[in-house]
């Protein structure tokens, strides 16, 4: 069984909407995705994981300058990503360190 790796990309994100934006196109989310916290943290619980489909690792990469323009954001998007995780046990959500400004 092999982990399903998806990269969400920050780069160039300013604000919550482009964060949604960029998760629901990262993130392979349904077209139904509601572009909100809640419905972030539904959909991070739904991505396809489990014995058939295996492991879901979710790579944050170019998340610095959101983190430091966006803090509150930043913050509720943490606690989004660690909920989503203590949730579902097949999910890792990591923050890359390298390659950000």
């Amino acid at each position: 069984m092999t982990e399903h790796v998806l990269t969400l990309d920050l780069d160039g994100v300013s604000d919550k909407a482009d964060l949604m934006d960029r998760c629901a196109r990262d993130l392979e989310l349904p077209d139904w995705f509601g572009r909100n916290w809640d419905a972030l943290a539904d959909s991070l619980t739904d991505l396809p994981q489990g014995p058939e489909s295996g492991p879901v690792l979710v790579v944050v990469r170019n998340w610095r300058q959101y983190a430091k323009t966006q803090p509150e954001e930043w913050e509720i998007a943490q606690a989004v990503f660690s909920s989503a995780v203590d949730q579902a046990p097949e999910l890792s959500v990591v923050l890359a360190l390298g390659g950000s400004s």
